[in-house]
């Protein structure tokens, strides 16, 4: 899957892509929270992890660097968890979290998905608000291998 919109390229996974994958997400966490061994899991394993069971990660790459990402992680034969969305800091504000979230979850839709869902923090305000704007809404949290989550949103496609 490559997608150009506005300068950005959004790009599916490749090996090549799993340090970015990984620093770009280590760099939030660390900003706001403790990396979790449920992070890690994820985060040194893409391949095994996330690709092997049936999921997608993407990227956005602007001005030739990989600049955003997300993960689908296969949790039901028709829904997907959206997890490890990131943008690079110095990109914030220009869109690059919209792009990649549409571009995400057309890609649940291409593979089948109902449903998609995620678990958050309600410190991450731009996040919350990114999400609800591409129509997520907050569902009663069930439980989670992550402390740092306080909020459940889903979307139905």
């Amino acid at each position: 899957m490559t997608t150009t919109l506005n300068e950005v390229t959004i790009l599916s996974y490749q090996p090549k892509y799993a340090e970015d994958y990984k620093q770009l997400n280590l760099a939030w966490i660390e900003k706001y929270f403790k990396v979790e061994e449920h992070d890690i899991e994820q985060l040194d394993n893409p391949d095994a992890y996330i690709i092997s069971k049936g999921g997608y990660i993407l990227f956005a790459k602007y001005d030739g660097a990989i600049v955003g990402t997300c993960a689908l992680i296969k949790t039901d034969d028709s829904e997907y968890e959206l997890a490890k969305m990131a943008v690079a800091e110095n990109m914030q504000g220009k869109q690059i979290g919209k792009q990649i979230g549409l571009a995400v979850l057309e890609k649940a839709r291409e593979a089948g998905a109902k449903r998609v869902w995620l678990e958050s923090n309600r410190i991450l305000t731009t996040a919350l608000n990114l999400y609800t704007r591409l129509g997520f809404v907050e569902v009663p949290i069930t439980s989670t291998p992550y402390a740092r989550a306080d909020i459940r949103m889903e979307i139905w496609l």
